[in-house]
């Protein structure tokens, strides 16, 4: 089990947040600038203007929103959308999970992105020492390299991301003070005033400032990666990291300035344009290595999402590896080759990276909208902040953003329509998943389990059936101690009874908390029938049998339970008493009538449900003692048919 206590503020703890947290946002500088000027006259309005736009948006979405408030709603240490989402749903109404599966549809669109964008800047690098580079070819042979080696885990790797990140960040502040040197007047876009006046006089600026938006992706990191890395050392890390991106976009503002009056050509980067001509072989290297950091901090989020997302029963269950020591360490196939061809496409259809601008502030500021909202339910609800000062704060940030969004709406046109598109898929999974599931819950027929005791006693004595199983387990969904689904019952006692000295209902529950790992023993009939509740955390894996194995050692030991086998031979052998365990896959039954809307939820979520993992694989259960039966669901009644016989 993961140790999860909170992270201390250590020197150590801050270099590894730097390439945990940062690698995204870090990565900005790369193509912010060159965003904001594309093809226009560069003039001191423009670059001013974007500048001081920069150093506000900072403030107000990371340093105000992320590090200071943000920081505070975190779930036992966790940060992120879905952790989020634990903190306020008993407390929210049932719409604010449509919030969080369009956050967590936004952020997986990101994931797709921000490797073929921030991989693509920096190997365009390269065209400024030999033209003629392929950069397609090669960004999609690092992409391919980059999600290869996910299987094998990262941890080693890891341990070199944040001194490579240290010397990125100090890489950026002294190339920006290298030309900032050169034109100390660039300091002056700390004031708003540059930023009002471009904002409301630039003829072109609700299409600027969606460029402007860029110089925060990444910033939703800051949050979402909290539990890594512990909120002590993602502020501290932030006074490092703030002012490096501040010198260098001013450094590179104040190299556009030296040029004012004419633009930039197409092979242009002024990122690029600041390094001195005996580090650009260097600056190269070290850009593709930070973009490349950047981009495996976006896959390992991208896993986590999806791990709490099928906890959280919004997405189907998938199959997880644990690639190594670490528990928290995740790859899941199905996503990592999903997000690969992903990206592969997105390089192949925008080639360049400027191409690729508008559909990537789509995708973030679709993210922030979504967290800005469960923000104001957690400190209205959660925290009882008053709520003229909660809706304050609400609306600071959403006039921010939707400004934002409104701007990156111009730019669908442009390929801000990829991102919405990936996000739509994304979010139309989760929802055909979650409305199909509440239609089959609703669906599932439950006994009350009382009226049946006799009857288990009844075959539990009856040494005429033959003997099933010493223990039967059963994976049940029944919440109510004193219910069970009708499945279970038809498996036990239909056709031939399944006999057994004891019968053992395990049944799963996610808690709130990220890392609860808890149990309680009900005892229905003393020694004969037996439910076993776990409640894990939407960040832990129900591994059934080794959790349940767990349970019934701890049982033994407190001498509640003997495991020794019922028969006298094989306890001579010391041979333990066996288990099967039984899991029930509901199949919907389409011969019941459905309304068309329905019926198309209920045929998505079958054809998709092909791609997930049975319960039994979700579960981690052996085949060897494992027994998988269907039911069918139905949604009503058959109707009575009035038969007459015929003489």
């Amino acid at each position: 089990m993961p140790n999860h206590k909170q992270h201390p503020l250590t020197p150590l703890g801050v270099i590894i947040t730097l390439g945990i947290v940062y690698g995204d946002i870090g990565t900005s500088p790369l193509y912010v600038m060159r965003a904001i000027v594309g093809e226009s006259v560069i003039t001191q309005e423009l670059i001013f203007g974007a500048l001081s736009c920069i150093v506000w948006t900072l403030t107000l979405q990371a340093s105000l929103k992320y590090i200071i408030f943000a920081l505070t709603a975190d779930n036992r240490g966790e940060g992120g959308i879905f952790a989020l989402y634990s903190l306020i749903r008993k407390l929210s109404p049932k719409w604010v999970i449509f919030v969080a599966m369009v956050g967590c549809s936004a952020l997986l669109a990101d994931g797709i992105i921000t490797p073929s964008i921030s991989i693509t800047s920096a190997v365009e690098g390269m065209e400024k020492i030999s033209s003629g580079v392929p950069v397609v070819g090669i960004v999609i042979i690092i992409l391919l390299g980059l999600f290869f080696f996910q299987q094998f885990g990262t941890s080693i790797i890891g341990k070199t991301f944040g001194p490579i990140m240290l010397f990125w960040f100090l890489m950026l502040a002294t190339l920006g003070v290298s030309q900032i040197m050169h034109m100390p007047s660039i300091l002056a876009v700390l004031n708003p005033m540059y930023a009002i006046k471009l904002i409301l006089h630039y003829p072109q600026a609700l299409i600027l400032i969606g460029a402007v938006f860029l110089c925060v992706t990444g910033a939703e990191a800051l949050y979402s990666d909290l539990g890594h890395c512990g909120k002590a050392n993602v502020r501290v890390s932030w006074l490092l990291v703030k002012p490096a991106l501040l010198l260098n976009y001013m450094g590179q503002g104040a190299w556009l300035m030296a040029r004012a009056g004419g633009q930039l050509t197409k092979d242009q980067n002024p990122f690029f344009e600041i390094m001195p001509e005996w580090f650009l072989y260097s600056g190269i290297i070290i850009a593709t290595m930070a973009t490349i950091i950047a981009s495996q901090a976006m896959i390992t989020g991208s896993f986590s999402l999806i791990n709490e997302a099928v906890k959280l029963k919004v997405w189907y269950r998938l199959h997880i590896i644990y690639p190594s020591e670490h528990r928290q360490q995740l790859y899941i196939p199905t996503i990592n080759w999903m997000l690969c061809f992903g990206c592969i496409a997105v390089v192949l259809f925008f080639q360049e990276s400027s191409n690729m601008e508008a559909a990537y502030g789509m995708a973030i500021t679709l993210a922030m909208l979504s967290t800005t909202i469960l923000l104001f339910i957690y400190w209205f609800r959660i925290r009882k902040t008053p709520l003229v000062i909660a809706s304050f704060f609400l609306a600071l940030f959403l006039v921010v953003e939707t400004g934002f969004f409104y701007s990156n709406l111009q730019k669908i046109p442009h390929g801000a329509w990829v991102t919405l598109m990936v996000s739509g898929i994304f979010f139309m999974i989760m929802f055909i998943h979650y409305r199909a599931s509440r239609i089959r819950s609703k669906s599932l027929k439950y006994y009350k389990l009382e009226r049946f005791l006799p009857v288990f006693n009844d075959v539990i004595n009856d040494t005429s059936i033959p003997k099933y199983a010493s223990n039967i387990v059963y994976m049940i969904n029944a919440n109510r101690k004193d219910e069970i689904e009708a499945s279970v019952i038809e498996s036990i006692f239909k056709k031939q009874p399944k006999r057994a000295d004891t019968y053992w209902f395990v049944n799963m529950h996610v808690a709130d908390e990220p890392y609860a790992c808890n149990y309680k023993i009900t005892q229905i009939i003393e020694h004969k029938l037996t439910r076993v509740d776990f409640y894990l955390g939407y960040k832990m894996h129900p591994s059934a049998n080794v959790l349940f194995r767990k349970v019934l050692e701890e049982l033994e030991a407190s001498h509640e339970i003997s495991l020794e086998n019922a028969d006298p031979m094989l306890r001579r052998h010391d041979i333990k008493a066996d288990f099967l365990y039984i899991t029930i896959e509901k199949k919907f039954a389409f011969e019941d009538s459905l309304n068309t809307m329905d019926k198309v939820l209920i045929k998505g979520y079958e054809l998709l449900n092909r791609l997930s993992v049975t319960a039994a694989e979700h579960f981690n259960l052996t085949s060897e003692n494992l027994i998988v039966e269907t039911y069918p669901i139905r949604f009503r009644e058959h109707e009575a048919f009035n038969l007459t016989r015929i003489q």
